[in-house]
């Protein structure tokens, strides 16, 4: 995660110095980033001094060790007045809402808590909500919703120029902002077409996720019963989170530790908590896998995860997500069948650019591994993009607007659409035109 995050920092000319105690990892963040690297505790304030925290603008905490984490920023802001503290907390207990006023300046001086559990946890229900795309995120106050849509040979679009959707599904307000193709990521033009194995990225109106879904070949059923591999924070999040649905949902969690499948048990009321191996065929089929209209695989061990993913839709699992915290296994995903995944690190970054971005900017989402951002901002007065019309704004190839609300209601953008002051726009753009995205917005990635 850590490495993510400066990669993006750096990236986008940013001074980064990076922090661990293992001397293998700085070196080689120091070699393949634009960054430089100290080797030691992060906590203590002999290391802080020597990585520059005098002079730095703000630090983030991001160990495995919540302590740790906590421990960094008081010392960032007592001895070194560090100005903006963020900390990755993973223990429910430090994220409850009732002990919130331990992060105060004169307490525990930490400004942004991030927990990558609860971020993760609402990106595993945001995927389940749309079960059939491979990657989901909300924008527009919930209005919108971008899918990641495998395109296959039943889709009825194929070999479709993509200005002829808008007249073929002239209701449906649904727009395609990026394509990957041969795992390479591009903004399409009006002209192209989609083919099989494409995998895209695409707006729609929340109301129409279901009918957008069906535009592309894929199938809007409910999910009605669900099986939950691992019973860590984000598998019990994510239980407890199904259990306080109006509809009624049957899940089952699968956890190899006894201990852990305890604590689980004591906390949900409603689910059903097995002990024992998730790779076994046995247990799966005791959790009635066969019937399972989903499994979500969150173990912390990606191997896992991606096994039992497998061994689930093989048994006949109607759709499988799972966990990855290494990239490259997601180019493996549609090969061995699973239909969706979460990458924890590139949920967490998105907050982080969200939290550290300046200026008018209400949202970011990182697209793979930092291929791409998806952007959300409000228009300024003195941005060069107010007062004119989509077509006549000069956007990089690389950019593409993807939705729009003005005053509160969402409005479909094509090229005669208006940009006005205070309009909220959402924009795809490939990661070498982010900085001209900030320009054409009157934002930056400056801090301060």
């Amino acid at each position: 995660m850590g490495w993510q995050i400066a990669k993006h920092l750096s990236g986008e000319n940013n001074d980064v110095t990076v922090v661990d105690t293992n001397p293998a990892l700085v070196h080689r963040a120091t070699e393949t980033l634009q960054v430089q690297g100290v080797a030691g505790f992060a906590s203590h304030p002999d290391v802080l001094e020597q990585a520059g925290a005098q002079d730095a603008d703000m630090i983030i905490a991001a160990t495995y060790s919540d302590e740790v984490n906590m421990v960094t920023c008081q010392v960032a802001h007592s001895v070194f007045e560090v100005p903006r503290k963020i900390a990755r907390l993973r223990s429910q207990s430090y994220l409850s809402a009732i002990y919130s006023d331990l992060y105060r300046r004169e307490h525990m001086p930490i400004d942004v808590v991030i927990s990558p559990e609860r971020e993760v946890a609402e990106a595993a229900m945001q995927r389940l909500a749309a079960p059939s795309a491979f990657d989901t995120e909300s924008f527009l106050e919930g209005k919108s919703q971008l899918l990641g849509i495998l395109i296959e040979d039943d889709c009825p679009v194929i070999n479709t120029q993509l200005r002829q959707l808008t007249d073929l599904f002239s209701t449906l307000s649904a727009n395609v902002v990026g394509v990957r193709r041969k795992r390479k990521l591009f903004a399409p033009q009006p002209k192209d077409q989609l083919y099989p194995g494409d995998e895209i990225y695409v707006f729609a109106n929340t109301e129409d996720v279901a009918r957008t879904l069906e535009v592309f070949g894929k199938s809007h059923a409910k999910q009605e019963r669900i099986v939950i591999l691992g019973a860590g924070n984000v598998g019990l999040a994510v239980a407890k989170e199904l259990e306080q649905r109006p509809e009624r949902v049957r899940a089952k969690v699968i956890e190899q530790d006894r201990e852990r499948a305890e604590i689980a048990a004591d906390a949900l009321e409603k689910t059903i908590v097995l002990n024992g191996d998730g790779l076994s065929v046995e247990l799966l089929t005791e959790a009635g896998i066969a019937r399972s209209d989903a499994i979500l695989c969150v173990t912390d061990d990606d191997k896992t995860n991606v096994l039992a993913a497998v061994r689930a839709k093989a048994e006949g699992c109607k759709l499988a997500i799972c966990l990855v915290n290494d990239l490259s296994l997601v180019s493996l995903m549609t090969p061995m069948g699973i239909d969706a995944y979460i990458n924890p690190r590139a949920t967490t970054v998105s907050s982080i650019l969200r939290i550290i971005r300046h200026g008018r900017v209400r949202a970011v989402y990182s697209i793979g591994d930092a291929e791409a951002e998806v952007i959300e901002a409000q228009v300024l007065s003195t941005s060069p993009i107010c007062g004119q019309k989509i077509s006549d704004v000069d956007f990089p190839q690389g950019v593409l607007v993807g939705a729009i609300m003005k005053e509160g209601e969402l409005v479909r953008p094509g090229g005669g659409t208006l940009i006005d002051e205070g309009d909220v726009i959402v924009l795809f753009s490939l990661s070498v035109d982010v900085p001209e995205v900030e320009r054409l917005l009157q934002v930056s990635i400056e801090y301060f």
